[in-house]
C-alpha cells in the first residue's frame, strides 16, 4: 500500500473519529459505506475492516464519557455479557448472506432509526414549547377563573409516571438484541441502544451513549475475530484509520457534551439519513 493511501487513511480516520466521538456511534456508520464506495469493497469486507478502527476508538470514548460523568458499570457490565454470545451469531449469519442484501438490509436498518431520531426530537421540541407558553401565560386577577386557572395549570404541569429503572437485567435483555444487530452489521448494536435509553429509560443523550458504547466493546471484540478469522478485514486499510480515529475522538467527546441535547440528536439523525443516502448510491 502506499504511503498515500495510508496517509488519506489516517485523515479519513481522524474525521471519522471525530463525528464518531461527538454522536456517540464510534465512526463505524460513516467508514462502512465511504469504504465500500471508495475502496470498492464487499459490504462484509467494509464491516469487517471498519471493526478495526471503531473497537480502539469507542474505547476511547467509553474513557472519556466517564470521565465527565462516571458510567453504571454494572449495567454497562451486564449488557455487555447479553451482547458478545448474540454478536457472534449475527455475525455468522452476515457472513452468510449475499453482500448486496446485507447492504440493503443496514440502509434500511438505519432509515428507520434516523426516521425515529426525527420524531424525537420533533416531539422534544413541541414539549419545550408547551412548557415555554404555559409559563409565560397571564395569570387571571381573582376569583373563580383564577381557580380554574390554577387546576388547569396543575393538570398540565401533574408530573409524569417516573421512568422504570435501568436495571442490569434489562440492560443484559437489551445487549442481547444490539449484539445480534451488531454482529449483523458489524456496528448498529450502539445506535440502536441510545434511543431505547433516552426514550423508554428517559436517560439524557449523552449518558445514552456512555452506556451503550460501553455495552458493546465485549461484543465488537467478538465480531473482529470473527470477521478476521473469515478473511472479511483489511488490517492494512483498518489500522491507519484507527490511529487517525484516536486522535480525534477526545475532541468530538468534549463537543458532545457541550450541544444541546435536540441539535445533538438532530445531528445524529441527519449522519444516519446521509449514511443511508451512500448505501442507496453504492446499490
Amino acid at each position: 500500500m502506499s504511503l498515500l493511501v495510508i496517509a488519506a487513511c489516517l485523515a479519513a480516520g481522524s474525521l471519522i473519529g471525530f463525528m464518531g466521538g461527538v454522536l456517540g456511534i464510534g465512526g463505524g456508520l460513516i467508514a462502512i459505506p465511504a469504504l465500500v464506495l471508495l475502496m470498492g469493497m464487499s459490504q462484509q469486507l467494509a464491516q469487517g475492516t471498519a471493526l478495526i478502527m471503531v473497537l480502539p476508538a469507542i474505547t476511547m470514548a467509553v474513557r472519556k464519557y466517564n470521565q465527565q460523568t462516571r458510567i453504571d458499570k454494572r449495567v454497562a457490565a451486564a449488557g455487555a455479557a447479553g451482547a458478545v454470545v448474540f454478536t457472534w451469531v449475527g455475525a455468522r449469519l452476515a457472513l452468510g448472506i449475499d453482500s448486496s442484501v446485507l447492504r440493503r438490509s443496514f440502509a434500511v436498518f438505519l432509515f428507520f432509526i434516523a426516521v425515529f431520531y426525527v420524531w424525537q426530537t420533533w416531539r422534544a421540541g413541541r414539549l419545550a414549547a408547551r412548557r415555554k407558553s404555559g409559563d409565560q401565560h397571564p395569570q387571571p386577577a381573582s376569583g373563580k377563573h383564577a381557580e380554574k386557572h390554577a387546576e388547569k395549570h396543575a393538570e398540565k404541569h401533574a408530573e409524569k409516571p417516573a421512568a422504570p429503572a435501568f436495571t442490569p437485567r434489562r440492560a443484559s435483555v437489551l445487549g442481547m438484541l444490539c449484539g445480534t444487530l451488531g454482529g449483523f452489521f458489524g456496528v448498529g448494536g450502539a445506535v440502536l441502544a441510545v434511543p431505547i435509553i433516552t426514550t423508554v429509560f428517559r436517560l439524557s443523550q449523552t449518558t445514552a451513549q456512555a452506556l451503550a458504547l460501553s455495552m458493546v466493546i465485549p461484543g465488537s471484540t467478538i465480531a473482529l475475530i470473527t470477521y478476521g478469522w473469515a478473511g472479511q478485514a483489511d488490517w492494512m486499510v483498518g489500522v491507519p484509520l484507527a490511529i487517525g480515529s484516536l486522535l480525534f475522538v477526545p475532541v468530538g467527546v468534549r463537543l458532545a457534551y457541550k450541544l444541546p441535547e435536540r441539535k445533538l440528536r438532530a445531528s445524529f439523525a441527519l449522519m444516519l439519513f446521509a449514511t443511508v443516502a451512500l448505501l442507496a448510491f453504492e446499490s
